[in-house]
């Protein structure tokens, strides 16, 4: 074992540093959900818990060790016999166990929490790493406290660790202190000078209490750690770990400066952090680096005009690379013209010079009282325009008949005469969809299809979006209305309309699609 290698390892702690964040405790259930996604994400080693703290570890271990045999699965265990004997009765069950040994040995945490010397530290370091080493392969050891201890203690204690049997030294920068310089300086020293340092991994494991905790990691790969510890979306206590998402793709972007990868399969990062996000409750800042709403988001007009001719202008990597289906172009008050009229003409209207300027003029108005303008608005401003709207709902009626639905809709089409369907259903929108496909002669397959409130009391509304593929394109529509069921048929609509005036825009796709 060498740290020269080309990859860097991933140690997702998630499962345990992650849910110690306060409101972030998860059922063993739960943390068996998120491991499997965190094997499909790729990661080389998952920290299941602390099997000595609680039996909901413990439960949690036997459920991930009985079903997740690919990565690495590591438990965090105090320098104590008994938790090392209740860690390694989890780890009997994993294909790939480690067991994750730390003690405390900065000056601070010696005196007031351990009360111990340096020569107890020491002499518990060498008992515990070998009591563990003698049932498991893989130990790693944890010096706690790392980055605020005496370097010269340190490197006795890290030398220690690798004579007993660590076969992972771990240096955790525990209460965020440290800075890239000092973290850089410490690894690079202290694997160039301790004995035995050369044969094993040397990790990172770095808090974020100033806001450095992704900077650090870079910083001690850059003195030779090969493995990062961190979470999904950063959590964690206090101020939380390094992000997993932003070291993985610091490390892929500038792979020319850093020479170096991991294995995660960035596409399932997105997914992956979305799946936490619902597990705990806890959603992310719009602007958080790579998994934030407003990652791949551009408003600007400048910058949107730039995207639209090269999207290397304003963006380091693809929304793709790593789970977002797409950059979004949000329409607002700094918006320009050129990202006004690409988006209206996704929306299927291909439009004039003087129908451009009509609009555009009322959406500058429009943004003078809102702070974004969706697709619904900008439809609206299409009919203010006198653009055509294409199929609009008259009526509808759903009823139910025999444990069979049914449903009749009434639509105004594009030259404003009147046309009818009936359908029937396994459900009001199965019968609802069927009727309105009957009504237009749109054809779809629907992949997803969500509902929800908008809003709270008397002004609450109801919100549906689905996701359709139809001539071999994936379409996504919105409906509001104080109804669900009424905004279930306008999200359809929208499709539909969309679909038409595209077809009418391209003689040649509408003659093959009717082929």
């Amino acid at each position: 074992m060498t740290t020269n290698t080309d990859n860097v390892r991933i140690f997702d702690t998630t499962l345990r540093d992650g849910e110690q964040s306060p409101g972030c405790s998860m059922s063993p259930q739960q943390k068996l959900v998120m491991a499997r996604a965190l094997a499909e994400l790729g990661v080389d080693i998952i920290e299941t818990g602390f099997p000595a703290s609680s039996q909901s570890d413990r439960e949690a271990m036997a459920l991930i060790a009985r079903e997740i045999r690919s990565p690495t699965l590591a438990v965090l265990s105090r320098c104590l016999p008994g938790d090392i004997e209740a860690s390694l009765r989890t780890l009997e069950a994993a294909a790939r166990p480690r067991l994750h040994l730390f003690l405390s040995t900065s000056p601070l945490h010696r005196d007031h929490k351990l009360r111990m010397t340096r020569e107890q530290v020491l002499e518990s370091v060498d008992r515990h790493v070998r009591l563990g080493r003698a049932s498991v392969d893989d130990v790693e050891f944890s010096p706690e406290d790392a980055t605020r201890t005496e370097e010269d203690f340190l490197a006795e204690v890290v030398k220690i660790a690798i004579a007993a049997g660590a076969t992972t030294i771990n240096l955790p920068d525990t209460v965020g202190f440290t800075t890239p310089e000092e973290i850089r300086g410490m690894f690079s020293r202290l694997i160039a000078t301790v004995p035995g340092a050369r044969d094993v991994v040397f990790s990172t494991h770095c808090h974020n209490d100033l806001g450095l905790a992704v900077a650090n990691s870079l910083a001690a790969i850059e003195g030779g750690a090969r493995q990062v510890e961190g979470s999904i979306n950063g959590i964690g206590e206090r101020a939380g770990n390094c992000a997993i998402e932003e070291l993985v793709m610091a490390l892929k972007v500038r792979n020319a400066f850093y020479r170096l990868d991991t294995r995660v399969d960035t596409r399932r990062i997105v997914p992956t952090s979305q799946l936490l996000q619902r597990l705990v409750g806890m959603p992310v800042q719009r602007n958080k680096a790579i998994v934030g709403a407003n990652a791949f988001a551009h408003e600007s007009g400048i910058h949107q005009h730039g995207m639209l001719r090269h999207s290397g202008t304003y963006e380091i990597m693809r929304p793709q690379d790593v789970g977002w289906p797409d950059t979004q172009m949000v329409l607002g008050r700094h918006s320009g013209r050129a990202a006004v009229e690409a988006r209206l003409r996704a929306l299927g209207y291909l439009l004039e010079e003087d129908e451009l300027k009509l609009v555009f003029e009322q959406f500058k108005a429009l943004c003078e009282k809102q702070r974004v303008v969706n697709d619904s608005d900008l439809q609206t401003l299409m009919q203010d325009a006198s653009v055509s709207q294409g199929y609009r709902l008259a009526s509808m009626t759903i009823s139910d008949v025999g444990g069979r639905a049914n449903a009749l809709v009434e639509l105004s089409d594009p030259e404003g005469k009147r046309v009818s369907e009936t359908a029937q259903g396994n459900g009001p929108v199965d019968a609802l969809f069927g009727a309105l496909s009957s009504a237009t002669g749109v054809q779809m397959t629907l992949d997803s299809y969500q509902v929800h409130s908008v809003g709270i009391g008397t002004d609450a509304r109801g919100e549906a979006s689905l996701s359709v593929r139809a001539e071999g394109v994936e379409y996504e529509g919105t409906g509001t209305a104080a109804d669900i069921i009424e905004a279930s048929a306008l999200a359809w609509l929208d499709v539909a309309n969309r679909l038409l005036r595209q077809r009418q825009a391209s003689p040649a796709r509408s003659e093959t699609a009717a082929a």
